[in-house]
């Protein structure tokens, strides 16, 4: 794994050991960046269920203003720690442990780009959507990213405020982009 593009191109990234984390594949992730490159830029990203913390770096690399990593597994906190160092990042990042909605709740900012990707197949999306739909915490036309298996329902999603961008579909999951109006 490694970074794509940008400052930190060709970096090699850490994983986290076991099972309990997917790191998105270097593929799928060029093709993410590719798709919402506009909208990094100067952004404030939020990365939930961060793991390694990859895909919040590549925004990094790509030139966002400010990144805010999210686990709630301490393995992973460390993973990201490292990467960052080995990055070596060390301003307009925060690293936090706790639960996803827990953390949001305590969030007081803003966030133009919201990356997410929980666990499968526990229809965690559906509850964090929910929240994010009401609060202030995606800005006005900002974009949240939804990485979920091929088999996750989101026919919620007009119920919420939320615009369908796009659903990008892989060989065995899925990006649904989607634009808070």
């Amino acid at each position: 794994m490694r970074v794509i593009a940008g400052k930190y191109r060709r970096i090699t990234l850490s994983t986290v050991k076991g099972l309990d984390t997917r790191p998105t594949t270097d593929r799928i992730k060029e093709t993410l960046f590719n798709i919402i490159n506009d909208e990094v830029y100067g952004s404030n990203f939020l990365d939930l269920f961060a793991g390694s913390g990859q895909i919040g770096i590549e925004a990094l690399s790509r030139y966002a203003s400010n990144v805010t990593f999210v686990d709630n597994n301490r393995a992973c906190i460390d993973c990201i720690d490292a990467n960052l160092l080995k990055c070596h990042i060390d301003e307009g990042v925060k690293v936090l442990c706790g639960n996803a909605l827990t953390t949001l709740k305590r969030l007081d900012e803003g966030y133009d780009i919201v990356f997410m990707d929980p666990p499968y197949g526990k229809d965690i999306e559906r509850d964090i959507l929910a929240f994010l739909s009401e609060e202030s915490i995606v800005t006005e036309g900002g974009l949240v990213i939804v990485e979920a298996d091929l088999k996750s329902e989101f026919d919620y999603i007009s119920e919420l405020n939320f615009e369908l961008v796009q659903d990008k579909r892989y060989k065995n999951n899925r990006h649904l982009i989607l634009r808070k109006i």
